[in-house]
């Protein structure tokens, strides 16, 4: 069951919290820092799932720290948490060599893309389930290659 809390809608477990905020990815850093601070989440147990215009369709990645990457969402997170050092999972959405990339980040999956999109995201819970299990070290040795 699903509720709201500091501006995102949330589900929880007795070992994890999962929040999708409730407005724009460019703006959701207010909501997770808000999030963050009510339940006082530290920033390295926070993990952001999003999209990435740079990498192959369906390919999977987990990063630790580091830059935005040019992502709006990741910037926003980064900026109103105070830090970079949380864990990014990374699903590539390529890039479309026609359409301008803000147009096609918010464009919908091709039906062809359907099989290759699941995959990506079953991959990406089997990798937050180890995370959670195994630890963060674990996970990106499992999924990064």
């Amino acid at each position: 069951m699903s509720r709201k809390v500091a501006g995102c809608v949330v589900g929880e477990t007795a070992s994890a919290l999962l929040a999708k905020p409730d407005t724009f990815m460019n703006l959701s850093g207010g909501p997770v820092a808000a999030l963050m601070k009510k339940r006082n989440i530290p920033p390295e147990n926070l993990v952001v799932v999003h999209d990435d215009l740079d990498m192959e369709f369906g390919k999977l990645r987990l990063k630790w720290d580091g830059g935005d990457g040019g992502h709006k969402g990741v910037r926003s997170v980064a900026e109103h948490v105070g830090t970079s050092q949380f864990l990014r999972v990374k699903i590539g959405i390529g890039r479309d060599p026609v359409a301008p990339p803000d147009e096609y980040v918010l464009s919908r999956f091709k039906p062809t893309e359907a099989d290759a999109l699941a995959e990506a995201l079953d991959r990406a819970v089997e990798a937050l389930g180890v995370l959670i299990a195994e630890g963060r070290e674990r996970a990106m040795n499992l999924f990064n290659r």
